[in-house]
């Protein structure tokens, strides 16, 4: 009898998955073309960027977005980096966007909504090469179903995510960050709001560290209703010192990866989660590395 179950529900698995061809995804031709390109103008043959391109097929056949682990092979070959190294970070890259995708899941089934799903992955894994955590992820969800204005989406728990974790680079506690994200999906903050919000406090970090303001005044000021373009109005002390990747996500671009792509031009920077080495980093060799002039892959 309990093999007879077994099969049963491996059967409806794979029924399900049969059911849901829409959520599969292959490399474009364009992309496939593209890669080939630089392929060829760096010498290499087509077996040594086969494993690469079978990697992101077997993503995309999981249901993940493909987009950021093209671009990322694009990227790794046209800066003349060896296919066998960028085998690691496409990988590290994907185990991102599995682990998105799973937490993404686990809060629909707790009653938030889809919205864009690909938008939703490609920002929560960055939430996650950000320094973000799963709890944090969870707690942040199961804030914004307690009494929200309005039920939050997928993509705007991504946003709160990736907002969460941009605060902890300006050195303010896990606490008190998904405290004050946590109010502003309440609020139905959009998530261009939040990631607004986020990179002003991280901004302000230090007078929020030395008492000169107050997290709970601000977190009070998203309650009340107060918009986050208003919050900041009156203070223009910021010292831009912030991360350009913070502002890569400006106008919502469609999920592109553009941080890990702005990686490939800068040196090694320390993880400012605290957490190491950065995320999607690729170690070149110096002779291969040198500085990229043109400004081409920069906002």
């Amino acid at each position: 009898m309990g093999k007879i179950v077994t099969q049963t529900i491996i059967l409806s698995l794979a029924l399900t998955l049969c059911a849901n061809p829409t959520l599969a995804e292959s490399l474009s031709d364009q992309d496939r073309a593209e890669i080939n390109r630089l392929r060829a103008a760096q010498g290499h043959s087509p077996d040594d960027i086969n494993p690469l391109l079978e990697h992101v097929n077997k993503a995309g056949e999981r249901g993940l977005p493909v987009e950021s682990l093209a671009n990322k092979v694009k990227e790794g070959l046209a800066k003349g980096i060896e296919p066998k190294r960028i085998d690691p970070v496409i990988r590290q890259m994907t185990s991102r966007l599995e682990s998105a995708h799973e937490v993404l899941q686990e809060s629909g089934s707790r009653g938030v909504e889809e919205g864009n799903r690909h938008r939703a992955i490609e920002t929560m894994a960055e939430a996650f090469a950000r320094g973000a955590t799963l709890e944090e992820v969870r707690e942040l969800a199961r804030i914004s179903q307690h009494e929200g204005k309005q039920k939050a989406t997928q993509e705007v728990l991504a946003a709160g995510a990736k907002s969460l974790a941009v605060m902890k680079e300006g050195k303010i506690p896990s606490k008190d960050g998904t405290a004050l994200v946590g109010e502003g999906i309440k609020q139905g903050y959009r998530p261009s709001d939040l990631l607004d919000l986020s990179r002003e406090v991280k901004r302000r970090g230090s007078d929020f560290q030395e008492g000169r303001a107050s997290l709970k005044t601000l977190r009070e000021q998203v309650r009340r209703g107060e918009r986050g373009d208003r919050l900041f109005r009156d203070d223009h002390r910021g010292s831009g010192r912030g991360d350009r990747s913070d502002h890569d996500d400006r106008g919502d671009r469609g999920g592109r990866d553009d941080s890990d792509r702005e990686r490939f031009d800068r040196s090694d920077r320390s993880d400012r989660s605290g957490r190491g080495d950065r995320p999607d980093q690729i170690d070149r060799p110096d002779k291969v590395e040198r500085p990229d002039r043109s400004g081409r892959g920069r906002d």
